[in-house]
């Protein structure tokens, strides 16, 4: 039977609330947050920058690239002054130019931590893309350095901002469809089809783990606003198909999470198919989104039918959230101590894998 259309966008009801604060009372003014993105490759391209651009809360002021063929595109699209543009070997000077307040580090994983700390060093505040670094140890170090700076960091987890997402983080929060019995989630794409010379995504040094770093995390944060919990242990496998395109990281992982309430739920991540889902089974039926990840087109459904919810710009709304935190009017609702957490699970998928043994997570703090 054809399910009957279920979710209005008005119905999204406390949880949004407690998630978006008033971004649209637009008869509040706010001095704009001072954004220089650090690394300018096709997500910060495609994405960050129009979010600034379009951001209510921020303004684009600065670039920080290894890459100076690209200079002069940014400038022109985004009047970024000359005294605003920085390199890697250079970011630290950024401590003496009042015309940014904060970097949003947009690099591969691998470079994640330095970049951060040095920013926190020269007294600015972070964004930090996901995910948050190789180990729990960098995530230690990003988070100190905050701490000493009295400086702000969050993860760029876009998806908190998203409103299918929201709606399936309230409903599950809430119990609205009872108790879950079963999970599945996975994010997938076939990478090696489109690869190039030099993919970073490619390499350990960069991209950690491959697909379970660069898309895992992603299935661990719908694991976690699934069940509200902690998983107490993990057991996973990882295998390559494509030996002559993944040399240094697996293309495929599988993984089981196991949850203090006696259940287990079952994921996977792959540069080698697709897939883009989470799913569980609850006491009134079946509540997921498919798509669950993307930048747009997400879908979602419930027991009671589809959910009637725009598509938005889920950056712009990141960007707009994130600035009104660094501004006092808003919660940090993706801090560091999240992408720390997020990073012992896939430290912890990882350590599986290699070891072809069941992992145990000691009580976590966050």
């Amino acid at each position: 039977m054809k399910r009957r259309k279920f979710v209005k966008l008005s119905t999204l009801g406390a949880t949004s609330s407690l998630l978006i604060p008033n971004l649209y009372a637009h008869n509040v003014s706010y001095k704009p947050i001072r954004i220089a993105i650090c690394g300018l490759g096709n997500y910060a391209e495609k994405w960050i920058a129009p979010a600034i651009k379009k951001s209510d809360y921020a303004t684009l002021n600065g670039i920080i690239t290894g890459s100076p063929h690209k200079i002069s595109k940014w400038q022109e699209k985004y009047q970024i002054k000359e005294k605003n543009i920085y390199n890697y070997d250079n970011l630290d000077q950024i401590v003496n130019n009042p015309d940014i307040d904060c970097v949003y580090i947009a690099t591969p994983t691998g470079n994640h931590a330095d970049y951060t700390i040095r920013s926190f060093q020269a007294g600015k505040h972070v964004i930090c893309e996901k995910p948050m670094a190789p180990t729990v140890e960098d995530c230690d170090q990003m988070i100190q350095a905050a701490q000493r700076a009295n400086k702000m960091l969050q993860i760029g987890y876009r998806l908190y901002w998203d409103p299918f997402n929201i709606r399936f983080m309230g409903a599950m929060k809430n119990q609205e469809f009872g108790t879950w019995s079963k999970m599945k989630g996975g994010f997938s794409y076939d990478h090696g089809r489109w690869t190039y010379e030099g993919d970073w995504r490619l390499t350990k040094a960069m991209n950690v783990g491959g697909a379970v770093y660069d898309l895992g995390v992603y299935v661990v944060q719908s694991a976690f606003y699934s069940t509200n919990m902690h998983p107490i242990s993990v057991v996973a496998r990882s295998w390559t198909d494509r030996e002559k395109i993944f040399k240094d990281i697996p293309e495929h992982w599988e993984w089981e999470l196991h949850w203090a309430n006696g259940k287990v739920s079952n994921h996977s991540s792959s540069y080698g198919k697709k897939e883009n889902f989470i799913h569980l089974k609850t006491d009134k039926g079946k509540i997921g989104l498919k798509p669950a990840y993307s930048y747009k087109g997400i879908k979602g459904y419930t027991p009671g039918g589809d959910m009637e919810i725009n598509n938005v710009f889920q950056q712009k709304l990141q960007i707009d959230g994130q600035c009104l935190a660094i501004l006092g009017k808003a919660p940090n609702i993706t801090p560091g101590e999240m992408g720390r957490r997020d990073i012992r699970v896939l430290n912890g998928i990882m350590e599986s894998a290699n070891t072809n043994q069941k992992v145990e997570f000691e009580k976590f703090e966050y």
